[in-house]
């Protein structure tokens, strides 16, 4: 496995670096990862996911911005959204310019659902898998693009998740692209609060999940 890092200029015109971790030529696919906005790639769902796509023979991309850097403490709200939006997108065509893949999977967490849903609508990724880590449902424009996209999805989210809406997660399953999968008694980090081995249980839990979709 090769391990390359870039940069591009991003919103603003501040640097987004990302990592791209490759197979070679004959990579089954790409695996696309979006964090959130302090729950990087090598924390426990996205760290385990890495290893689940690389076991699978697919290439794995990281998107590593930083919205919580000084530069954009200038940044209202919207405009960071805005920033996430814009830089992701920019990164993918940067990466998927260079090479073809037969299948294109997004895994995002939190804050980096909302990039996602605005994929959603890219022409290119209408066949792509996509995986909704603990997305912002009380987001209108996250649920509208949830409930909205034509991927074949899996979404996971805790019933102690600050973002949780029990109306909004039932009205997802009407989305028959998206499996819907609520795990009882976590929280936003789909952790059991200060207990250790519980949540160890879960997360093996959820990435049995993972792995399952990703293979189907």
């Amino acid at each position: 496995m090769k391990m390359t890092t870039g940069v591009i200029k991003g919103y603003g015109e501040i640097d987004v670096p990302y990592t791209r971790l490759s197979q070679g030529e004959n990579a089954e696919g790409i695996a696309i990862l979006l964090p959130g906005l302090g729950y990087t790639v090598q924390a426990p769902l996205l760290h385990y996911s890495t290893g689940i796509y690389l076991q699978k023979g697919f290439d794995v991309l990281h998107v590593n911005y930083q919205y919580t850097d000084a530069d954009y403490e200038r940044f209202s709200v919207e405009e960071v959204d805005d920033a996430l939006k814009h830089d992701v997108n920019k990164v993918i065509d940067k990466v998927l310019q260079d090479h073809t893949y037969p299948h294109i999977h997004i895994v995002a967490k939190s804050f980096g659902t909302l990039a996602l849903g605005a994929e959603s609508a890219r022409e290119s990724l209408q066949e792509a898998k996509f995986i909704w880590l603990t997305p912002l449902l009380k987001e209108d424009e996250i649920f509208q693009a949830m409930l909205n996209s034509k991927q074949e999805g899996l979404c996971i989210i805790g019933d102690g998740d600050r973002h949780y809406d029990e109306g909004r997660f039932h009205e997802l399953k009407r989305n028959h692209r998206l499996q819907m999968h609520l795990i009882k008694g976590v929280n936003h980090s789909l952790e059991h609060d200060f207990n250790v081995l519980d949540s160890i249980s879960t997360h093996k839990e959820i990435m049995s999940i993972i792995k399952a979709f990703s293979e189907a």
